[in-house]
């Protein structure tokens, strides 16, 4: 016997399932319910599981699956009951319901069910599709590459830990749909304990590389751990044991193991790009990994040390090309402070052979385009070496900030910016950067952009000395004067800022003749002693001193030097005074500039 465990009535049909009057389904029992009640039950988990051998066989299932329920009887009679279209009473309480059998108070019951299931399944879509993080999915399509750690505490092992994760970042550029941190952005936490988390944060990427370097000897200990900040998960780590003579094949190794725990597709070229050995040399190597270290410190000293390694690098292989471009780009930068007759052509050298190795080369076409461009004045060359650098490698900061400067100096200023904007798009932390867009506002004129612009790029790096040199001049630019000398005057005295003429401009537009008229004179004196100090620098002091015929004759003189700051003649506010003169404006004429 069954009965309904709601309103307690009887049924005498064991056949029966569920209540028809309110839908509920049946129990086991007695009518007296003195005996336990028991429902009719699968075992549990098993979907279609058969019942005991007490069981009559020909008794109704419900199959618990995640399907609508489904029922099985057993006997031929009930199946041709059901074939004959007679009445079945093994319904489920839906098919009652829509039959007009089940009562008011099962309907109300059926549909509070419904209801419910309704409300769990469109909350748990919403959950989903709302609710989930945004990002929980998606494939990881950015890394920083921090500097490694030096365990050795020893700085003549500086260039290997930065040097393998400057050969990282390299490597990875290469894959075009992986955004990379350049150096010059992740550079600024070496040596800090900073959280992982919080770096990623600052430079917008999903994943963070962070490597130990321990070298005893001719024996590497290389540890790396991948970090995906996103879900706070270590991805990947391992520890290396190799010799010096495997550092390449490591480098390459474990650029490879990055690409595949970040789950990237590579095609064929791709992968050419993580494996492709630039020198079999492992010695020229280690001396161009010393090269670019020096190279990145940006000051005279350390751009002759790293001249002096880019050539070893080149002797140990001649066939080394990111060695010439490493050496083309030490040239390029008048951080050096060589003569630019001496430096450029050197440059120019490097970069061709470079380019006649390795024509894909971006960065090669970029040092190239710099030469064209501030040292022959041949802005068409060097604006088409611009392009190629950016076709072959689009997301090279270096080719949009130069490429901005070419735009900037041939009077395309607002096509300047944008590019400057897509270069700190690119590389969010470098100073560089940051100053070289402030420069473009200086040179459109717009002193309040330039200015906020300038005084970021200090607190990126407190003794940038281009943006120490230019934000003084933004500020005599709006004849905020004493602001100027302020600036002026708390910089640091090493940085070389009187070769370039600045402090005495700012000194003179300020109405401090006397010291601008000495700046002149202790210039003057550096330069008989055979000290290059550009002819442009003392022209620009003249020129804020109203002395136009000397501005005029010393800036002849930077035409024959060759003077990197004689690109800016368009564009640059100190000019102003003297935009009238014939001879000024022929002087623009002679160096390719549009008048």
């Amino acid at each position: 016997m069954k009965r309904c465990p709601e309103c307690g009535r009887n049924y005498n049909d064991d056949s029966m399932s569920f209540c028809l009057d309110d839908g509920v389904e049946l129990l086991f029992g007695p009518a007296s319910g003195d005996e336990p009640e028991t429902a009719i039950l699968l075992e549990p988990g098993k979907a279609g599981a058969r019942f005991s051998d007490s069981d009559s066989p020909t008794r109704s299932q419900i199959d618990t699956t995640d399907q609508a329920a489904t029922f099985h009887s057993g006997t031929e009679t009930e199946r041709q009951r059901r074939s004959d279209g007679s009445h079945d009473l093994r319904e489920t309480p839906s098919r009652l319901a829509a039959r007009g059998v089940v009562s008011r108070n099962g309907r109300a019951r059926l549909l509070l069910g419904v209801g419910v299931a309704a409300l769990l399944l469109a909350t748990g879509f919403f959950s989903y599709r709302y609710l989930r993080p945004a990002d929980a999915n998606r494939q990881i399509d950015s890394i920083a590459v921090l500097p490694f750690q030096n365990r050795n505490g020893d700085p003549d092992s500086e260039y290997l830990s930065d040097g393998l994760a400057e050969s990282l970042i390299y490597r990875l550029t290469q894959l075009p749909n992986l955004k990379v941190s350049p150096t010059s952005s992740v550079v600024r936490y070496k040596g800090k304990d900073a959280d992982v988390g919080t770096i990623a944060n600052e430079l917008g990427v999903d994943a963070v590389m962070t490597g130990r370097l321990a070298q005893r000897g001719d024996n590497l200990t290389i540890s790396v751990e991948l970090v995906d900040v996103r879900n706070n998960k270590l991805l990947w780590g391992e520890q290396y044991d190799r010799k010096m003579t495997d550092l390449l094949a490591t480098q390459r190794e474990i650029a490879t193991t990055i690409a595949q725990k970040l789950e990237l597709r590579l095609s064929g070229d791709e992968n050419k790009g993580l494996t492709r050995q630039y020198t079999n040399n492992n010695e020229a190597y280690q001396l161009y990994l010393k090269g670019r270290y020096f190279w990145s410190k940006r000051n005279p000293d350390s751009i002759r040390k790293a001249i002096e390694y880019f050539n070893l690098a080149i002797e140990k292989d001649p066939g080394f090309a990111l060695a010439y471009s490493g050496l083309a780009d030490a040239y390029v930068v008048p951080a050096n402070r060589l003569e630019p007759r001496d430096a450029m052509p050197k440059a120019k050298t490097a970069a061709t052979r470079a380019l006649a190795i390795d024509p894909t080369l971006a960065e090669a076409h970029t040092s190239l385009a710099r030469v064209l461009q501030v040292y022959d004045w041949n802005w068409e060359e060097a604006e088409k070496e611009f392009k190629r650098a950016i076709e072959l490698d689009p997301r090279y900061a270096v080719a949009h900030q130069w490429y901005g400067g070419l735009l900037e100096r041939t009077g395309h200023i607002d096509e300047s910016i944008a590019e400057r904007k897509l270069a700190l798009e690119l590389d969010p932390l470098s100073a560089i950067t940051h100053f070289e867009l402030a420069q473009a506002y200086y040179f459109a004129r717009d002193y309040d952009r330039s200015i906020e612009q300038f005084q970021k790029t200090l607190e990126l790096d407190p003794n940038f000395s281009a943006a120490l040199q230019y934000l003084p001049l933004a500020y005599a630019q709006k004849r905020m004067f004493d602001e100027a000398i302020e600036a002026l005057e708390s910089a640091p005295t090493d940085t070389g800022l009187v070769s370039t003429g600045a402090p005495g401009s700012v000194y003179a537009m300020a109405g401090h003749t006397d010291k601008a008229r000495k700046m002149v004179e202790d210039l003057k004196a550096l330069r008989d002693r055979k000290q290059y100090v550009p002819a442009v620098g003392i022209a620009s002091i003249y020129a804020a001193l109203g002395e136009k015929d000397e501005a005029l004759a010393w800036l002849e003189k930077g035409y024959e030097e060759r003077g990197f700051q004689m690109q800016y003649l368009k564009v640059e506010p100190r000019w102003d005074n003297l935009r009238s003169d014939a001879r000024f404006t022929g002087l623009i004429r002679r160096i390719g500039l549009p008048e």
